[in-house]
């Protein structure tokens, strides 16, 4: 007889964990029915692209759209759009889920679940944080949302939020033609890179026209009689906005999971062992597992717990959890922190430990700065690119790269990235053999050249 499995969220890492036990059950002979629920109106989408979607690159929600719920469904998914979970019961075996397009309740029984509910942005717990023209982008239906609401007469925005969506979406809205202030806590914008790099994005932030105010925090939304956003009040000052566009990041959605009894995390995420298990310290509980933007994962630079909503994370996180749920074999060994994005044409990149992080982790440090160009400096083309290198004293173990920099500069990262993975020291780094041809690097890459200095001064 075929054990029932329940998935609760059908983006990247719920309909990877489904597709991805379905082809391994098929392998091993293992029964399988499987059934997922979401309640929006998409599945496996990329909500990175949102941004893009806004700004005009992309035509429209389908083109974000890896795979349809009708591809879903032919592979064999009992699929559920419009279908809330609300309640679970993990002794008895079911979870309570409210169909929206119906109107009705029901309870699925379950013999194995799936968690990928995802996360959810957080809104400042101040006035008028609901208000119509404030949206968080994190889902399609909240990108159409946005889009359908600048179809007003909406010519004044703002960001609250400097990290990666909130740069992403002040681009987006400059690009159509708003008048847009960026509002941010924090000394500098992108507080995943250090504020000395942090700065060189303010100004690039600048030098497109969108104003900037940093160390400063939002008090309340202005609302008219209608309830409609009209300005974001901080302590800074006043500044009038037709549309608010939150940027103040994420956190697990994991309430279901809390309230059913799941051991979380720190950050809120819920705990998983390598091979995407839900566990309560060494001890897994049987038949729950997660994957995606609602799990912690472990960083192998920090060496503890961390919460990274990336989809690339979700990706690999729901087809290690459906080749062992599907009675395969596989493993998630963990990230080291890497991302990047750009504004304009700056683009920004990091892997790893900030300088601030590794300090406030108590390690005895090295941090090295590098200028350099993209391309061999002579050749048409060549564009600036800042690299810094943090290590660890007295060895030299890499912690964390940085990279700021013009067109050819972010996609560095990924050699930073795979040295941190193989815990690499600077001296390694700066002598591993890359490629060199002048339109793509100096003859010293300029992510070696920052190792070197980093080895030469140990």
């Amino acid at each position: 007889m075929a054990e029932r499995v329940v998935v609760i969220g059908a983006d990247a890492a719920g309909m990877s964990a489904a597709s991805q036990a379905l082809r391994t059950a098929e392998r091993t002979g293992r029964g399988l029915d499987v059934v997922a629920v979401d309640r929006g109106h998409w599945t496996s989408y990329s909500a990175c692209g949102i941004p893009y979607w806004v700004a005009g690159d992309v035509a429209g929600p389908h083109q974000l759209v890896a795979r349809t719920p009708e591809e879903h469904r032919a592979n064999g998914i009992d699929l559920r759009l419009l279908t809330e979970a609300v309640e679970l019961d993990l002794d008895a075996g079911w979870v309570e889920v409210v169909d929206h397009a119906a109107g009705r309740r029901e309870r699925l029984g379950f013999d194995q679940l799936v968690l990928a509910t995802g996360a959810a942005p957080i809104r400042p717990d101040v006035p008028g944080a609901d208000a119509t023209g404030v949206f968080g982008v994190q889902t399609l239906d909240d990108g159409g949302a946005v889009i359908r609401y600048l179809a007003r007469d909406v010519r004044r925005a703002v960001v609250v939020g400097a990290g990666y969506i909130g740069l992403e979406m002040a681009e987006a809205m400059v690009r159509r033609g708003l008048a847009v202030t960026v509002v941010d806590r924090s000394p500098e914008p992108m507080t995943t890179l250090d504020p000395d790099l942090g700065r060189q994005v303010h100004e690039a932030m600048e030098g497109m026209g969108i104003d900037v105010v940093t160390e400063t925090d939002v008090e309340k939304f202005e609302i008219d009689g209608d309830g409609v956003v009209r300005a974001v009040i901080t302590d800074a000052g006043i500044f009038d906005a037709d549309v608010v566009v939150l940027g103040t990041g994420v956190r697990p959605a994991t309430e279901l999971a809390r309230a059913a009894g799941l051991p979380l995390g720190a950050t809120r995420g819920l705990r998983v062992d390598d091979g995407m298990r839900v566990a309560d310290g060494d001890r897994v509980v049987d038949g729950v597992w997660a994957a995606g933007d609602c799990v912690e994962a472990w960083d192998r630079v920090r060496r503890d717990w961390v919460h990274v909503p990336l989809g690339t994370h979700a990706n690999k996180q729901g087809r290690v959890l459906g080749t062992n749920l599907g009675g395969g074999s596989a493993r998630f060994p963990g990230v080291v922190g890497t991302a990047l994005t750009k504004v304009c044409d700056l683009e920004l990149a990091r892997t790893g430990l900030t300088e601030d992080d590794a300090r406030a982790a108590g390690l005895d440090i090295i941090a090295v700065t590098a200028e350099s160009t993209t391309r061999s400096g002579y050749f048409p083309g060549a564009m600036p690119i800042t690299v810094k290198v943090v290590a660890e004293r007295p060895g030299g173990r890499l912690l964390g790269v940085q990279i700021v920099g013009r067109d050819g500069s972010a996609k560095r990262i990924d050699v930073c990235a795979l040295a941190l993975w193989n815990e690499m020291t600077a001296a390694e780094l700066a002598m591993t053999d890359l490629s060199y041809a002048p339109p793509f690097s100096p003859v010293w890459d300029p992510v070696q050249i920052a190792a070197r200095k980093v080895a030469d001064r140990l």
